[in-house]
């Protein structure tokens, strides 16, 4: 098992162990037995416990590369999903449309009126539970985006109290060029009656918007 944050597109596919991760409390990326699973906190694997939990328990990877699985039964399932007419998921709009693609929307949104209908029965799926998001900045610069999440904690000084760290959500958005910044917050933490509303991302800078 490995708990990590990492990036799955197209074009990249990383899983770094016992990498450094972008949070204030310096998490690591680490390799975990199955039987940690249930009760692991991703805040209890910084820069300072790492090194504790290495010389104690070993590294869980040391057996990986002689452990090698197959990618036959992956092969053989995409082989059947392509015959019987099953997709690959919609791709981002700036990738190049390719012959055979499905078309570029999700899933929930493509369903026809009749099959909107029968879900409604008893076999329907209970709605997901929507996250309080705030987007709070918009910017080319993080700097200036993190200044921004700045003036808004000062602004809303209850709320931003009672954020943990991974209730701020830094998320670096590709262009067809470069990269933006777009910091978000979770108010999962704060009682509604305390809940900011949405307002203006400071600075409002999306360079996706013509």
């Amino acid at each position: 098992m490995f708990l990590d944050y990492n990036q799955n597109a197209k074009d990249r596919t990383t899983a770094s162990a016992y990498s450094v991760r972008p949070l204030p409390d310096a998490r690591v990326s680490a390799p975990l037995h199955w039987h940690e699973v249930p009760d692991c906190d991703p805040a209890e694997f910084t820069v300072l416990t790492m090194p504790h939990r290495f010389a104690e328990i070993g590294d869980p990877h040391a057996g990986m590369d002689t452990a090698r699985g197959s990618l036959d039964g992956l092969l053989e399932l995409a082989a059947r999903d392509e015959a019987e007419g099953i997709s690959d998921a919609p791709w981002p709009p700036h990738f190049r449309k390719t012959e055979g693609e499905a078309p570029r929307v999700a899933p929930s949104r493509a369903k026809s009126g009749a099959s909107k209908s029968a879900t409604k029965g008893s076999n329907s799926k209970a709605p997901r539970t929507r996250m309080p998001l705030l987007v709070i900045a918009n910017s080319p610069s993080e700097e200036a985006a993190q200044q921004g999440l700045e003036r808004w904690k000062t602004k809303h000084p209850e709320a931003a109290a009672l954020l943990a760290i991974d209730d701020v959500l830094v998320d670096r958005m590709r262009g067809r060029s470069s990269t933006w910044t777009r910091i978000r917050v979770n108010l999962r933490h704060v009682p509604e009656e305390l809940r900011p509303q949405q307002e203006t991302p400071d600075p409002d800078d999306d360079p996706t918007r013509a």
